[in-house]
């Protein structure tokens, strides 16, 4: 599978997972292409706390459950109902989280590139997230990438110290296959915009295949 079939092949992967954990092996082939990624002033910002324990992946479930909850609340009847089979198995299923944090003091006062862009770091993090999940298809693994929780209680949860940053909770893990369409897709949530050349200004693009 070359890069551009994982590109095309990528989903967030919410409830397909096999069941089984994924080898140690594998997971550090994942890491190790993570932390390839570029990044501003080769500050290399991130770390991964990989989760394996049952007790805390059934306290972050339970939290995302929760947090999942209230927005399903805040929703629109139409799109509460939308929104209610889009569910988040996989904490559990996969077996494995990987929480992907950001250190924003990493490199020292002085990042090369971030002077009027403080936020370089940030975006660095999220390639390392990019690498992983890429480097993941290739290898048989699905990814999904849980936002529904509040910083503070992960932060808590993996004893990260006051200045560290859990940016992704990363559920990753074996999957039966990858969907044909994405989920928003497949339960009607909302459909991607079709790929368009972009022109702006006095700009000159070749034409779209």
């Amino acid at each position: 599978m070359d890069v551009y079939q994982a590109i095309a092949t990528r989903r967030d992967v919410r409830a397909e997972f096999t069941g089984q954990v994924v080898d140690d092996a594998t997971l550090m082939k994942l890491l190790q292409a993570a932390h390839r990624a570029p990044s501003v002033g080769n500050s290399q910002p991130w770390d991964f706390v990989v989760v394996r324990e049952p007790g805390m992946l059934d306290d972050f479930a339970a939290h995302v459950a929760l947090q999942r909850q209230r927005f399903a609340d805040s929703l629109p009847e139409e799109r509460r109902n939308t929104f209610d089979p889009i569910k988040i198995e996989g904490i559990r299923e996969s077996g494995t989280g990987v929480v992907v944090t950001y250190d924003h003091g990493r490199g020292g006062p002085h990042i090369l590139g971030r002077h009027t862009i403080s936020d370089a770091g940030l975006f660095s993090a999220v390639l390392a997230i990019q690498n992983l999940w890429l480097a993941a298809v290739t290898e048989g693994i699905g990814v999904g990438w849980v936002s529904f929780y509040e910083e503070q209680f992960l932060a808590e949860l993996i004893d990260a110290p006051a200045h560290i940053r859990p940016i992704a909770w990363l559920c990753v893990g074996p999957v039966r296959e990858f969907a044909e369409r994405p989920d928003l897709e497949r339960f009607g949530w909302r459909t991607g915009a079709p790929w368009r050349m972009p022109c702006t200004g006095a700009a000159t693009v070749p034409s779209a295949p």
